[in-house]
């Protein structure tokens, strides 16, 4: 029996929201030209991450998902959750570990810069706790690696058992090919015989899902799994011809937009417990939260994955090669 994390109030279950593209005024994600406007300015930013916010809480959404490099998403987050009663029921989880250089400008040669330090670690956690106070329930530490000084310093990891002991869950979210490998050596990591990381947030999309069967070990071993990047940064809902090919005939046969399709073939995976929307409009997160209505057969995720899955290396060489915008 797969054990239940120690979250106030748990993780719910089903579509989380989270604000990667809203957060800041660039992202890899496709066709944000036509998702926002020219003008980025951050109280523009502010009001469509509120509208936002909004219409996914009114749906039934209550993970919600920022990181210390999205810009100002953390504050965008925290001055949300204070209005309408303070949403007590909403669970947030945040991520240090990337710093964010782009200083609001689109254009910027380096966007955020990774560093899995104990010095990052502080200062981030203190500037977290700044904004999100009492809030904080899942702190992650962001893009873990096979290589990551999370899996090996000791003395860091105590730094996180300390995070745990007062009442936060620590977790990780992982990127790159080797994904797996990093999920399998988190697993494995032990703080005076307590598992540390107790959830994992890791891309898995029908163009990517070479960590499934690491993230159903995860799951098997109690921890929460979050899937991020069900929509590969835009590429599912708004493929290319040789794609669309094969999402078209059960888009068709189900009556699900591309986007709804490849998050409820992420949903109906058995070890997913919260899949991410990054919705930059309400139309898209609409149409996001429509994945719960959609049912898929087990030979339909099949077929879609035997068409359309890439190698590890390649879909991360694409990704890399995406433009800020």
């Amino acid at each position: 029996m797969v054990a239940e994390p120690v979250v106030p109030g748990g993780v719910p279950e089903g579509i989380g929201f989270g604000l990667a593209a809203v957060g800041r005024p660039g992202y890899i994600n496709l066709g944000r030209d036509q998702d926002l406007p020219a003008a980025r300015g951050v109280d523009a930013m502010r009001d469509r991450a509120h509208e936002l916010l909004d219409h996914a809480y009114a749906h039934g959404v209550r993970y919600f998902d920022a990181a210390r490099s999205y810009g100002r998403a953390e504050e965008f987050l925290a001055q949300w959750l204070a209005t309408g009663g303070g949403r007590a029921d909403a669970v947030v989880g945040s991520k240090w570990g990337y710093t964010y250089t782009a200083n609001w400008r689109v254009d910027a040669e380096t966007h955020e810069v990774k560093e899995h330090s104990a010095a990052t670690y502080d200062r981030q956690l203190a500037e977290t706790r700044a904004l999100l106070d009492g809030r904080l329930n899942l702190y992650q530490v962001h893009s873990v690696t096979p290589g990551s000084p999370v899996l090996t310093d000791t003395a860091l990891q105590r730094r996180l058992a300390g995070a745990a002991a007062e009442g936060v869950v620590v977790g990780l979210s992982t990127s790159g090919p080797r994904q797996h490998e990093a999920i399998r050596a988190a697993l494995d990591v032990e703080v005076d015989g307590e598992p540390l990381f107790r959830s994992v947030q890791a891309t898995w999309n029908l163009l990517e899902p070479s960590a499934g069967p690491a993230l159903a070990e995860a799951h098997a071993a109690g921890r929460v799994v979050i899937v991020k990047e069900a929509l590969a940064n835009g590429r599912l809902a708004r493929p290319d011809a040789a794609t669309a090919a094969y999402l078209a005939p059960v888009a068709e046969r189900t009556g699900a937009s591309y986007d709804a399709l490849a998050l409820a073939a992420a949903l109906q995976q058995p070890w997913s417990r919260v899949v991410l929307s990054g919705a930059a409009t309400t139309a898209q997160l609409a149409s996001n939260l429509r994945a719960g209505e959609v049912s898929l057969t087990a030979d339909d995720v099949t077929g879609l994955l035997g068409a359309l899955a890439e190698p590890p290396q390649t879909y991360w060489s694409h990704r890399a090669a995406l433009p800020w915008a």
